[in-house]
């Protein structure tokens, strides 16, 4: 109860109170929760290569596909919040978007869960194809075309939608914070062209490329690693958290003691994959995306191929979900989307 009054307590200080929301702490049992209202759903979008092709006719159209939870009881007055969530690598987990979906629908907030992969499968099915051959920038595209869906749903108010992404997610999360980003993607947009994301939070997602042109949305950033997260270069991230902040967002880093990657997934703690923590990319104001050390250009999929040869390693990263870590970054969520959505 106290966590519960502490969460709602600055909103009462501001005046406002926390409409189509009520986030309490600890997050309620998934277990125990009936049943939300789940609609599986389609939108337009579209699959750039990358930030110089998002929103021009170089990018292929698209159908973005993705799971939409919603709160019992939502009424036409687009009263409700929402989350839009990004997949990781390993495409859509059921310990996080079918899990955080009834969680925060539960507590007022509709979840859109959208399976970037699921809608490229002629692209790859294997993991390594999916990441070689389905790039950030169209996690980007898909954030925005599902920002631009919930949008038109009347139920939802479009001036109150976080996005959340987690690891390969969670870097597209970050990368649609920069405003050359959100201006590509809502270019062709023949309404709502100024509609942006509320907040943005970056569940482990490695830092990996760095914006030469730093000016954002303005929108606040959450970015939440595990210490011992071989993925993720904290200097690194400071470096791009400093970018943000310069470019004119609030950005809040933490780090939890002992969490490796992917605490909230289903897996006990093993080791998978090839480490990119390595690899280091440089976005021009034209979108074109640069090796930093050699300043080669990433000029389509095969040259996409070769520089990921050059700085992925063979060696594998450790995963390993950790309950204690995820209330702690349930609380650490939570209160971040009572202060977005308590913002005016």
């Amino acid at each position: 109860m106290r966590a519960a009054i502490a969460l709602l307590f600055p909103l009462l200080l501001a005046g406002r109170a926390l409409v189509g929301a009520h986030i309490v702490d600890p997050w309620p049992d998934p277990e125990t929760l009936p049943p939300p209202h789940v609609e599986e759903v389609s939108f337009p979008s579209s699959s750039p290569f990358d930030p110089a092709a998002l929103g021009t006719a170089e990018a292929p159209p698209a159908t973005a596909i993705g799971t939409l939870y919603e709160p019992a009881g939502t009424r036409p007055d687009h009263g409700t919040p929402a989350v839009v969530m990004l997949h990781g690598a390993a495409g859509l987990v059921a310990e996080r978007g079918a899990t955080y979906g009834p969680q925060l629908a539960a507590m007022g907030v509709a979840v859109l869960v959208i399976d970037t992969f699921g809608a490229r499968r002629e692209m790859g099915t294997g993991f390594n194809e999916r990441v070689l051959n389905v790039t950030e920038t169209m996690f980007v595209a898909d954030a925005y075309a599902g920002l631009r869906y919930l949008a038109g749903l009347p139920e939802i108010d479009a001036h109150r939608v976080v996005l959340a992404g987690f690891s390969y997610g969670g870097m597209a999360t970050m990368y649609a914070l920069y405003a050359q980003m959100a201006d590509r993607a809502s270019r062709n947009w023949t309404s709502m062209a100024g509609l942006r994301f509320a907040g943005h939070v970056a569940f482990y997602g490695p830092c990996i490329a760095r914006f030469r042109d730093s000016r954002t949305t303005g929108a606040p950033l959450l970015m939440l690693y595990g210490e011992q997260d071989e993925l993720i270069r904290p200097q690194r991230c400071e470096q791009i958290a400093q970018d943000l902040r310069a470019g004119g967002s609030d950005v809040k880093m933490i780090a939890y003691p002992g969490a490796v990657h992917q605490w909230d997934g289903g897996m006990a703690r093993r080791l998978i994959g090839r480490n990119l923590s390595a690899c280091d990319f440089t976005v021009g104001p034209d979108g074109t995306i640069h090796d930093t050390t050699t300043g080669i250009a990433m000029t389509g999929s095969f040259m996409r191929k070769v520089l990921l040869a050059f700085c992925v390693s063979s060696q594998p990263y450790p995963i390993g979900r950790d309950a204690k870590v995820r209330a702690e970054s349930n609380r650490d969520f939570g209160r971040f989307l009572t202060r977005v959505f308590a913002t005016p």
